[in-house]
């Protein structure tokens, strides 16, 4: 077994992003700041939070929380769309009432979307471009491979489908209208499965030696869990990511690249005024 150890990679980028960071404060005063605007109160996403709060802290990075009620949720996006200080928006998903999903995040200004969900942003959305550092990272080929992507949300399956497909790879998306969904991944070489469904994905719906990403995410008694089964971990012929430390937090450090990004180009402008 071969484990894609995302915590691993972090480490590497997240030296380099201090020094950006620190490169920002001192030559063009500008303080890198992140918004999270969240109406939920849901354990698993309350974690990633906090993770993404102790990130930041270590690249020298400002986040604030906005919990506005659901009615003042846009609102608060165009007061922050407004504001100098803050160069970078998220609304953590899942929002406590679903349905302002789509308006909340196309409300965030085009340049400040750094989770890349509004349609005109410039960003690639976090956990796609997170996928597809941890495989070029331990350099796993996609290139005329069969890819199977299990799970087409808005946060995962469908941005990093469209990532790898203008990249020209062999793309095959499934979800939850799939009728056999073991067959039709069975022929894979590669699956990435993003559902949130824990224990979807069994060891007899895996050919040998594939490689397999598991950035599903739910609540099960009481912890996070993705969408294998235990008896695909046990095999020893797989490229897996592990239980913990695989797609998470490789995320959260595509995340702050894109902050990073975002507080770049304020400086940029910033430099071009002085000239």
């Amino acid at each position: 077994m071969k484990i894609l150890d995302g915590l691993e990679l972090s480490g590497y980028i997240k030296e380099r992003q201090l020094k950006q960071s620190r490169a920002l404060r001192q030559s063009w005063r500008v303080i890198p700041h992140l918004a999270i605007v969240y109406t939920g109160d849901n354990p698993v996403i309350n974690t990633y939070m906090r993770l993404k709060c102790e990130y930041a802290k270590d690249i020298a990075v400002e986040v604030d929380i906005f919990n506005p009620s659901e009615a003042e949720l846009l609102n608060q996006i165009n007061v922050l769309n407004n504001d100098e200080n803050i160069h970078s928006i998220i609304v953590q998903l899942p929002l406590s009432d679903i349905s302002q999903t789509e308006a909340a995040v196309t409300a965030i200004a085009d340049e400040k979307d750094v989770d890349g969900l509004g349609g005109g942003s410039v960003f690639t959305p976090a956990t796609a471009m997170a996928i597809d550092w941890l495989l070029a990272g331990y350099n796993v080929t996609l290139q005329n491979k069969k890819i199977a992507i299990v799970g087409n949300g808005r946060l995962v399956g469908a941005p990093l489908a469209d990532l790898w497909k203008k990249a020209g790879l062999n793309v095959s998306i499934y979800d939850i209208n799939t009728l056999d969904l073991a067959s039709e991944i069975k022929s894979s070489e590669i699956i990435v499965t993003a559902t949130g469904v824990p224990n979807l994905i069994t060891s007899d719906m895996i050919s040998p030696k594939s490689v397999v990403v598991d950035a599903g995410t739910a609540a099960e008694h009481g912890k996070i869990v993705g969408d294998l089964a235990s008896d695909v971990r046990s095999r020893q012929d797989l490229t897996i990511t592990p239980e913990k430390g695989g797609v998470g937090p490789l995320t959260v450090t595509a995340l702050f690249d894109n902050v990073l990004l975002a507080a770049r180009k304020v400086a940029d402008k910033k430099g071009q005024q002085d000239i």
